[in-house]
């Protein structure tokens, strides 16, 4: 029987984490009990520098229950970060790993057949949403269309799948020896490679508490991994550069041929829109490419990606 470990990172999650505990501790009995875990299987919180009582409510589970262990970060470093540190430190001790967030969102039910999968000989498994009737129309309308233009963009990743996933400790291994400090895990683990299968479930409505992503959050994450794994938004500034450079020598020779026949009044409109027009163009250009340096002045600083402050196990 393999060993799994649950990865659940925690950023202000004391509202739901009790809910989250007694679910999770069923699944695990259930699993252990049908044989197809084994009795060292653990549930894993990670907390993301909250600044609530999380920590002190997992460190009051982990006394009571030694299936549930805890990593306390010294500090916030966002979803990606957290969980990357709760997978490295889960693969020294596990066979399998599953991620899940900690807001109940996730069908706990499907992780029999992650499992059933990951016995079928794949190394990672996916969980993939089979609709989303129960977003709103804009979240469900921003979220299709992310995943549709990363695709556009050349990212490499599942349609539908957020971070619900089986790895196995191979698969994780390899993920480690990926370097990047800007993270984007939905678009890395497909690079791994290794066999993979998808487990399509529903996704539930938050238990409770608070989105911690709102719309602010989203956009960022969407630029993140755009900006983390398509060189084509700087290859389109070579195509708008050349097309405004074309533009421009255009107008150069209009305005070259109306001074040769005497019509040398110009237009405030035309040339005020001139200018801000190309003001604009060249801004947005450099901006997009300040992304880029920025990104790698980040990687090249070779910073630790997450600090652990604290390990809970027994």
């Amino acid at each position: 029987m393999k060993t799994l470990y649950i990865v659940i990172p925690c950023y202000n999650e004391e509202e739901v984490i009790d809910e989250t505990t007694k679910r999770i501790r069923a699944k695990v009995h259930q699993l252990i009990d049908k044989n197809d875990i084994s009795h060292e299987s653990r549930v894993l919180f990670v907390d993301d520098g909250s600044k609530d009582r999380t920590w002190e409510k997992i460190q009051s589970i982990h006394a009571m229950d030694e299936l549930f262990v805890g990593v306390k970060l010294t500090r916030n470093r966002g979803h990606q970060n957290a969980l990357l540190a709760g997978l490295m430190t889960a693969k020294e001790y596990a066979d399998i790993i599953i991620s899940m967030d900690a807001d109940l969102q996730d069908d706990i039910d499907a992780i029999d057949g992650f499992i059933e999968a990951n016995k079928e000989g794949a190394d990672i498994v996916y969980g993939v949403r089979k609709k989303r009737d129960k977003d709103t129309f804009f979240k469900r309308f921003t979220a299709e269309m992310f995943y549709k233009f990363m695709l556009a963009m050349g990212v490499d990743l599942v349609y539908n799948h957020a971070d619900y996933r089986l790895m196995s400790k191979r698969a994780l291994d390899d993920l480690e020896q990926f370097g990047e400090v800007n993270l984007f895990l939905r678009g890395l683990v497909p690079l791994v490679g290794y066999k993979s299968a998808m487990m399509y479930y529903e996704r539930n409505e938050r238990f409770a508490g608070e989105s911690k992503y709102p719309l602010k959050k989203m956009l960022a994450f969407a630029f993140e991994g755009i900006t983390s794994f398509s060189i084509k938004p700087i290859r389109l500034i070579l195509l708008v550069s050349i097309i405004m450079f074309t533009i421009s020598m255009l107008i150069i020779a209009y305005s070259i041929y109306r001074y040769m026949i005497g019509a040398t009044v110009s237009g405030w409109a035309f040339l005020n829109v001139s200018i801000w027009l190309i003001a604009g163009v060249q801004t947005l250009l450099l901006g997009i490419v300040g992304e880029y340096v920025g990104k790698i002045y980040n990687e090249t600083k070779h910073r630790p990606r997450y600090l652990i402050e604290t390990v809970l196990r027994r």
